[in-house]
């Protein structure tokens, strides 16, 4: 046997120069076969050989389902030789097998049963193994789906997911607009580090070396038996990474339209820029209105965490008059709107923000239609009522417009700063526009006849609040004189006594100079109680009556 891996042909000659040789050639690789031996172990070989006598039976093997390799595998059994299979081979073994009649029924322990045995006890309870199997029956499909290998593979993998769910990957960690810091282009699959170094049959790749032909419907089956949606988003990520984001050749269309059809419609499943790239991918790919429509609504339920970046989807086509894909933007904010449901407007104030600094950033397009740019203006306005959020953004864009647009006529500026609100332009930015020449003298006077009524308004404020801050100070001014007439009064009290004890200290002092001894008589009278003064000698005292002893 002679194949272009340099296989030893000396091992496939026959052992009788009388014994029938067997010619095949497989994609360009000719084969040569014991006759003898290839029948006892294949009934169709059998049947050919008798039936004609030429020994390259190449035209009548059109349709083996087999490459070099596995050929290569059936011709060394068929001569006696033991072969290994594995996880990439088997499938494609028990194909040739069938094909080729290999079963029980013509010779004991042949190549099919012995192929069915592995594919039972070594595939089927592998994770990665069922991959492995699966990806190299892409070949010999029919054939393989014939023998239920294919369906086999499939139940296996959807009912180890359904088990162990973290074999699809970690989930996406989702970050929005305020905290990406990357653009949003990195949206993180974080596996579970000890699983990673633990389990080493876990791998979040796995299922991406699947052909879309066996991947859409084994994701779908796991949506359908209520595998967590977070973890089948992860396999959507990757695969559409692997497929879509990294690859630009024909056929993606086709992968893009079944991946659109695959993601969840909840918000927050993935990035809002994830569902961006899909978008932009499906534009650049042609792919169908509903592709297309389905992803814009998808995006509508959180384009608050989109970023301007995310909004410049670029069109497709010679014929197409401006750069950027408005039309998908004005359906986005369209499906915002209808579907938002924050607590508060917020939500609406990001999004408006959002859309007057995209219309700063393509204002410069000189292919940019007035109509077009009016458009997302009014619905940046529109969300913006009952807020008190400032139009300078817009401001600044119309002036970046009319300065790229220099050919626009008196009217058509005129209609074009409309979109303006001078009463939501903050100072600076009418301060600006006042002396802004590229804007149309109307709306000069407009902003100046604002500045003016505000400045009357600030006055009146200011002379109001003056009248209320006098009547104030007078009144504070009341107490204070209230408060200060009461110190005086207390202060003058406070002299007084202090003057009182002052004196009061000079007498006392005074008299302990002028004081004498008391006599022992005036003692004698304090002891006895009379009350007397310094010039009343009179005393009345009771005197006991003395009895005789």
């Amino acid at each position: 046997m002679a194949s272009r891996h340099g296989l030893e042909r000396q091992t496939w000659r026959p052992k009788s120069k009388l014994s029938p040789e067997v010619q095949c050639h497989i994609r360009g690789v000719q084969f040569t076969l014991h006759g003898e031996l290839a029948a006892t172990k294949s009934a169709k070989l059998s049947k050919l050989l008798k039936e004609y006598t030429q020994n390259d039976l190449s035209r009548l093997l059109y349709d083996i389902p087999a490459d070099p390799e596995s050929f290569e595998l059936v011709g060394r059994f068929c001569h006696g030789y033991d072969i290994k299979l594995s996880n990439e081979n088997v499938v494609r073994v028990a194909c040739i097998a069938i094909y080729l009649g290999m079963t029980e029924s013509h010779c004991p322990n042949n190549l099919l049963n012995k192929a069915l045995n592995f594919f039972e006890h070594q595939i089927l309870p592998n994770w990665q193994s069922c991959i492995k199997a699966l990806k190299s029956a892409e070949n010999v499909l029919e054939q393989s789906v014939n023998l239920g290998l294919v369906d086999a593979c499939m139940e296996t993998i959807v009912t180890k997911a359904q088990e162990d769910p973290r074999l699809l990957g970690e989930p996406i960690k989702n970050f929005s607009s305020d905290d990406d810091d990357s653009d949003g282009k990195e949206m993180a699959i974080r596996p579970n580090a000890r699983r990673r170094l633990f389990d080493l049959e876990w791998k979040s790749e796995d299922l991406m070396v699947l052909s879309l032909r066996f991947y859409e419907p084994i994701i779908r089956e796991m949506i359908q038996r209520k595998v967590p949606l977070e973890y089948v988003a992860a396999s959507l990520y990757q695969y559409a990474k692997k497929w879509v984001f990294e690859k630009e050749e024909n056929g993606e269309k086709e992968i893009v339209e079944s991946l659109e059809r695959l993601i969840p419609h909840q918000k927050g499943m993935f990035p809002c820029s994830f569902l961006f790239e899909m978008l932009k991918s499906a534009v650049s790919l042609d792919a169908s209105t509903e592709c297309k429509n389905g992803l814009e609504i998808r995006i509508g339920k959180q384009l608050d965490q989109a970023n301007v970046k995310d909004l410049f989807i670029p069109t497709q086509g010679y014929a197409e008059d401006e750069q950027h894909d408005t039309e998908s933007i004005r359906s986005i904010l369209k499906n915002f709107y209808s579907n938002y449901t924050g607590p508060d407007a917020s939500g609406f104030i990001k999004v408006a923000e959002l859309v007057d600094n995209f219309l700063a950033e393509v204002a410069s397009d000189i292919d940019l239609k007035m109509s077009t740019f009016i458009s997302l203006a009014d619905m940046s306005i529109a969300v913006s009522e009952g807020t008190d959020r400032t139009l300078d953004g817009l401001y600044r864009a119309v002036d970046i417009y009319l300065d790229k647009h220099r050919h626009l006529t008196e009217s058509e500026r005129e209609k074009l700063c409309r979109v303006l609100d001078c009463n939501k332009m903050s100072v600076e930015a009418r301060e600006h526009a006042a002396q802004n020449e590229r804007l149309p003298l109307r709306v000069v006077v407009q902003v100046l006849f604002i500045g003016q009524l505000q400045l009357r308004d600030n006055i009146t404020k200011e002379v109001q609040g003056s009248d209320d801050r006098l009547l104030k100070l007078e009144e504070e001014e009341e107490d204070e004189e209230e408060t200060r007439a009461e110190m005086e009064k207390m202060g003058s009290k406070v002299l007084e006594l202090e003057r009182e004890c002052h004196r009061m200290r000079r007498e006392i002092q005074r008299g302990n100079s002028n004081r004498q001894k008391p006599s022992l008589w005036k003692k004698m009278k304090r002891k006895l109680g009379c009350m007397t003064t310094m010039h009343d000698h009179n005393c009345h005292v009771n005197k006991k009556k003395v009895h005789p002893r």
